[in-house]
């Protein structure tokens, strides 16, 4: 996804966003790998105006992900949200940055370059996409997961297993005598 930076005249110009996540680097390798997966494309809007010396560029996008849980690795479905605010400055990275260490300062974290005529927010989008993803996923905050003993969903079931105050951690070194 494009912006020609000569459209964006005095008022602002917006965008909408209908892409399969395959059209995304990041999202088809997290799909690729396991990560999650895409079951609708990705949908949003663009909103892209002049501001002083720069462009702000504000934006929602949604999609829809399969994952497995984490607890009791059943698969279930969750929408994915996030808005978003880029400030773009033309210019190359390379001159932004210098050897000097700065502090940064909050529109510096939120901020890009861009060179040429256009502004191409793939990059952006998919990053939106990729941070909303959960590391650990649930299926619920209250999924109990399954039983260490005999592996049955605890969910679903409920097992005889007796519940032990075994420690896995350090079961390696049970035996562990020191000679003196």
């Amino acid at each position: 996804m494009k912006i020609i930076v000569d459209h964006i005249q005095d008022k602002a110009l917006i965008l909408p966003i209908d892409e399969p996540a395959e059209t995304f680097a990041v999202l088809s390798a997290m799909q690729r790998d396991g990560e999650c997966t895409f079951v609708g494309p990705v949908r949003g809007t663009v909103r892209a105006e002049r501001e002083f010396d720069h462009i702000r560029v504000s934006g929602a996008v949604d999609t829809r992900i399969s994952l497995i849980c984490s607890r009791c690795l059943v698969p279930f479905e969750n929408d994915i949200h996030s808005s978003f605010t880029i400030f773009f400055r033309k210019g190359s990275p390379s001159e932004t940055c210098e050897e000097d260490e700065v502090e940064l300062a909050e529109e510096d974290l939120v901020s890009a370059t861009y060179s040429g005529n256009e502004i191409d927010l793939a990059h952006d989008i998919e990053e939106q996409v990729a941070m909303e993803v959960p590391l650990k996923p649930l299926c619920d905050e209250e999924c109990k997961g399954l039983c260490p003993v005999c592996g049955i969903d605890r969910n679903a079931s409920n097992c005889t297993c007796e519940e032990s105050a075994f420690n896995f951690k350090f079961s390696a070194l049970k035996d562990f005598k020191v000679s003196r």
